[in-house]
């Protein structure tokens, strides 16, 4: 399965982003996608996730700011973000679980200035 994000950049304090992600070669819908991001010097972490039923889960620093949604038919997922902190620099990546394996896209670059 090939993961392919964009929708990053730079942006101010308070502003907003909105994410994609299209998961492609695989066949038929996934059941679980989401989104986590790392920082610099930092662990990465999970940020977002929703099952194919509509199910989502979300870090406690993005709860209410964040609202992440899916496009079953097109294997996309996406994540709006408002009210973005210099804290939420980091790279985003795409992520889905099949049959218990994680796999990730390539990421794509937020900054967000103060």
């Amino acid at each position: 399965v090939q993961l392919q994000a964009s929708g990053g950049g730079l942006v101010q304090a308070g502003g907003s982003l909105r994410l994609s992600c299209v998961a492609s070669g695989i066949r038929g819908r996934l059941s679980l996608m989401g989104w986590s991001r790392q920082a610099p010097g930092k662990q990465r972490e999970s940020v977002a996730t929703m099952t194919l039923g509509g199910n989502t889960n979300y870090a406690d620093s993005v709860k209410g700011r964040f609202a992440v949604s899916r496009d079953n038919a097109k294997n996309t997922i996406y994540l709006q973000m408002n009210s973005l902190k210099p804290e939420d620099t980091a790279v985003y990546y795409c992520t889905t679980t099949i049959l218990g394996n994680d796999y990730w896209g390539q990421g794509t670059q937020v900054t967000v200035s103060s």
